[in-house]
């Protein structure tokens, strides 16, 4: 498969969407890393993978991954021979938890997931590691039980900061030094401890200046008579941390150890973060397996173009009866999505993707699959669209063969149409004769009537709505389809006898080329009467084409041709062309029916039946009306 096809079918956006359900970069990286093949065995098993993670998933809605995420950063370190920090040791012991739980888990899925569990055989387990690790590191600190030695040192360094706590304090009460005292509390600076002196009276106090105070009125002093357990504290500071380095030393040799079977380890939890994400996709577009072969037989039952929220369902099938459609069909109308469509899905299938659709889907693996989507004119180059497409169906030929699916989007187009259709044609054939499965759209009637006399090609049309004019999306497999520029020049009244000329021009190819006298030339406009069905009268009922509402008549202008309809409690007014005559009224209403009455809001109607039959409510409801209306005219008046 060649970058230009994954583009052009949107295949790298839509492994973009299934990345983000990764949580590792592990995971990540191979799912990227994984590109179409068309190797059946390997195509069914990725299958397989995809549907057991997804029955995992919708039978437990969480698979246990711990840990995963933190360790890339600290495989690199450990591979380039850096020691870990102790925070580093605690991410690794939970990525050891982690995967001796995500085995636990696979194994105990079996049922579910047999190829899947049988994945986890794969993995190892270092109890004794993680227990080293847990037992010597805590909130990201070495622990004092992390070695007897350290455990000493820190003993000793207790007990000296306790005896120069116990004489700095004794220093702190003495009378004598009350005035010389800022403040009476022991400070730490440096690693040392210290008193805050008065700056006028730092020459009183035997000891070192340790730091001053950023407004130096206040000097920290480490006195004299605690120099010597300083000292002393220092040194055990430093025994501390060369023990403290031999502790996370020696773990991190003995991560680096099983360092192989670690990354063996991680292979297999990457493995599982791909195929997860996969299975959590599958469940996102309630996506199906689909039935797979590699004759090149493609049969798509409803099935829904994966990154368009709104696609209408398709039904598409190529590879038995024939190897080669035309679709037909008006711009804008869908053609285009019908080749992406039948592409995607067969290069996400081959990926190992379920796809949506339903389950009675089939598709084929290919060797290859090209397409000529869309312009590929190469500005830098200064060629031209046709010439730019000439270049991609020219490399397109050079490979083609029998295991590829060609996909072709206007072929021929952007030329003399004449020339284009004849090249069009003679490329199809050739492709169809290496054995290609090919697929194309077209506007030109040459390439229709190729494909309706060959027997192994098949035409599909586009449907097109002859009522609103606007496209369905839906293809119709076995029928020919058109612009339909006909029919529409006919639904805005162009005048028939011009609808004529060019149906007669379409078939015969000979043109009236009779020079005409000015004196005989008709300056009168034709005048198209009105259908039968744009008379509209009082009463009928309709729908707008644009909005599928449905409203009634109020008032039809003819000359204009423009119709006022009630419709959802308001007057609209409306070209007669963009509404539907559903029922007239007098196949709605009797002939003595009170028309007006269908124009007046229902609480209008009761109200007035009320007063009429001398309902209490609405006497007392109109006695309120005129008794407010008074007083609003007595307010006035003042």
């Amino acid at each position: 498969m060649n970058e230009q096809t994954f583009e052009k079918l949107q295949y790298n956006e839509l492994m973009t969407k299934v990345e983000r359900f990764c949580i590792s970069g592990f995971g990540r990286r191979l799912l990227r890393q994984q590109r179409p093949t068309s190797h059946i065995t390997t195509v069914k098993k990725r299958l397989q993978e995809t549907s057991e993670a997804r029955a995992i998933l919708d039978a437990t809605s969480h698979v246990p991954f711990i840990g995963v995420s933190d360790m890339e950063t600290i495989i690199g370190k450990l591979q380039r021979g850096i020691q870990l920090e102790a925070t580093e040791f605690e991410a690794v012991a939970e990525f050891l938890r982690g995967a001796r739980k995500l085995k636990r888990f696979m194994l105990e899925h079996e049922f579910f997931a047999p190829l899947l569990s049988a994945y986890a055989s794969g993995m190892g387990e270092w109890r004794t590691l993680e227990e080293d690790i847990t037992q010597a590191i805590r909130a990201g600190q070495v622990v004092d039980e992390a070695s007897k030695e350290l455990k000493r040192i820190r003993k000793q360094v207790d007990i000296l900061e306790g005896r120069i706590e116990e004489r700095l304090n004794k220093f702190l009460k003495s009378a004598a030094n009350r005035e010389m005292i800022q403040d009476g509390f022991v400070t730490k600076k440096q690693d040392r401890f210290t008193i805050p002196i008065k700056a006028s009276y730092k020459h009183k106090v035997a000891g070192t200046i340790v730091d001053t105070s950023n407004r130096g009125t206040t000097v920290f002093i480490e006195p004299e008579a605690i120099a010597k357990l300083n000292a002393e504290l220092v040194v055990k500071r430093t025994e501390e941390a060369v023990e403290v380095y031999q502790v996370l030393a020696t773990l991190t040799g003995a991560v680096t150890e099983v360092l192989p079977d670690i990354e063996s380890t991680l292979d297999v939890i990457a493995q599982y973060d791909m195929v997860f994400a996969k299975g959590k996709y599958s469940q996102s577009i309630d996506g199906v397996i689909p039935h797979v072969n590699a004759t090149g037989h493609i049969r798509l039952k409803q099935v829904r173009h994966p990154l368009l929220e709104s696609a209408v369902p398709l039904d598409f099938a190529i590879g038995t009866d024939y190897r080669g459609l035309i679709i037909t069909g008006p711009n804008a109308g869908g053609k285009t999505v019908v080749l992406k469509t039948i592409g995607l899905l067969s290069l996400m299938t081959m990926t190992g993707l379920h796809i949506p659709a339903h389950t009675d889907t089939v598709i084929s693996t290919f060797d290859e699959v090209f397409v000529d989507i869309g312009d590929n004119q190469d500005l830098e180059s200064a060629l031209s669209t046709f010439s730019a497409h000439m270049y991609n169906v020219a490399s397109i030929m050079q490979t083609a063969g029998k295991r590829s699916l060609l996909l072709f989007d206007e072929i021929g187009s952007g030329t003399e149409p004449n020339e284009g259709a004849a090249l069009a044609i003679a490329i199809l054939e050739a492709a169809y004769k290496r054995g290609a499965i090919v697929v194309a759209s077209t506007h030109y009637g040459e390439i229709k009537s190729y494909s309706e006399a060959h027997p192994d090609f098949m035409n599909a049309a586009m449907q097109f709505d002859p009522e609103t004019l606007e496209p369905k999306y839906r293809l119709l497999m076995g029928q020919s389809g058109d612009s339909n520029a006909l029919f529409i020049a006919r639904k805005m009244k162009l005048p028939e006898s011009i609808l004529k000329q060019a149906s007669r021009y379409m078939n015969e190819k000979t043109y009236d080329m009779t020079k005409v006298d000015d004196s005989k030339i008709v300056r009168e406009v034709e005048i198209v009467p009105l259908e039968e069905a744009e008379h509209f009268e009082k009463g009928d009922r309709v729908r707008l084409l644009e909005t599928n509402q449905v409203g009634l008549v109020y008032s039809f202008d003819a000359s204009r041709r423009h119709v006022r309809v009630f419709v959802d409690a308001e007057y609209v007014e409306l070209p007669s062309r963009r509404v539907r005559l559903e029922a007239r009224a007098t196949e709605l209403y009797p002939a003595d029916y009170d028309l007006d009455t269908l124009f007046t809001m229902y609480q209008e109607r009761k109200e007035a039946h009320d007063f009429a039959r001398g309902s209490k409510k609405a006497l007392r409801r109109v006695e309120k009306e005129i008794r407010e209306r008074k007083k609003q005219e007595h307010s006035k008046r003042k």
